[in-house]
């Protein structure tokens, strides 16, 4: 079910910042290299929280420096060698896809010519940018769980990363997957330690979840800082087809509950952009040259 506009039965929109090489026959990962696990980011909620910045712009399309910070949610995962991305688009996704569509133009510099038939050169390094990235209308409205349902559709079974697009961590991306794949469970979801106003994990001493709390009013404990690995049984099975639903309560809790959700616990840097003090945090980061999320050269 999708709430809100969006259409659940419209095709996908693949872009390759490259070249424009077509979808696999079996789905979007089929393009990807072998060993890369695609990450689908959640980029269609309207950032409610965030008065007083930009409201024409989707919380993914807000500034850190120069670029949004979608684009720096990718190079962390590009940094590690996964450059499959999966777009799950809501709320004023056509300015999101208007930066992928033009990514090499509004990231660099170039000269064109302006007469029919003319070239376009691309004069730095924007064109090595190698990323496969898919966009997919889920919903104008509609709640994490079935955005993540709706974007897997277009993906080849197996393991698939999903993160949120509005936070920046220093992840460790390939011990998180390690760690996922050791542990054998069915997902995996990174637990973090800043102040208590998001989802909170109560975690066994051997990592498996308790429980997990959608934005409590107290904390205590660790909370959900996204950059979550899932098991493509983990999203057939827990994500219902027939309604809407928020990832954060059913399908986690029922996870927990089944014994089949880990945490991996981060210890070092990640902060949400989910205020407009969080947005200067971070601009103040970038700017300064010290963003402990900038792990890529």
């Amino acid at each position: 079910m999708v709430m809100g506009g969006g259409s659940a039965k419209e095709p996908p929109v693949v872009i390759n910042p490259i070249a424009d090489s077509p979808a696999g026959a079996h789905g979007v990962s089929a393009g990807a290299d072998a060993g890369t696990v695609p990450t689908i980011i959640l980029c269609g909620g309207r950032g409610t929280r965030m008065g007083g910045v930009d409201g024409t712009l989707p919380k993914p399309m807000l500034p850190i420096g120069e670029r949004p910070i979608l684009w720096h949610i990718m190079k962390i995962y590009a940094a590690y060698g996964h450059t499959d991305f999966v777009l799950a688009l809501g709320w004023l996704s056509r300015e999101i896809k208007e930066f992928v569509l033009h990514f090499a133009a509004l990231t660099s510099d170039f000269s064109i010519t302006l007469a029919p038939g003319g070239d376009i050169t691309y004069l730095d390094g924007a064109r090595d940018v190698m990323w496969r990235v898919t966009c997919v209308e889920t919903g104008l409205d509609s709640e994490t769980g079935t955005r993540v349902r709706l974007a897997a559709r277009y993906l080849d079974d197996g393991p698939v990363m999903v993160t949120y697009g509005d936070g920046v961590g220093d992840i460790d991306i390939a011990t998180l997957l390690e760690f996922h794949r050791a542990h054998g469970r069915l997902a995996t979801i990174t637990a973090v330690h800043p102040p208590g106003r998001f989802g909170e994990l109560q975690v066994r001493d051997d990592q498996t979840v308790e429980s997990f709390e959608e934005k409590p009013q107290t904390t205590t404990g660790s909370i959900s800082g996204g950059f979550m690995v899932f098991e493509r049984e983990a999203i057939d099975r827990y994500i219902p087809a027939d309604r809407d639903v928020t990832l954060e309560r059913e399908p986690l809790n029922a996870l927990a509950r089944d014994g089949q959700l880990m945490a991996y616990e981060h210890a070092g840097f990640w902060q949400p952009m989910d205020t407009p003090r969080e947005s200067e945090l971070l601009n103040r980061l970038w700017n300064s040259g010290e963003a402990p999320w900038k792990i890529w050269a």
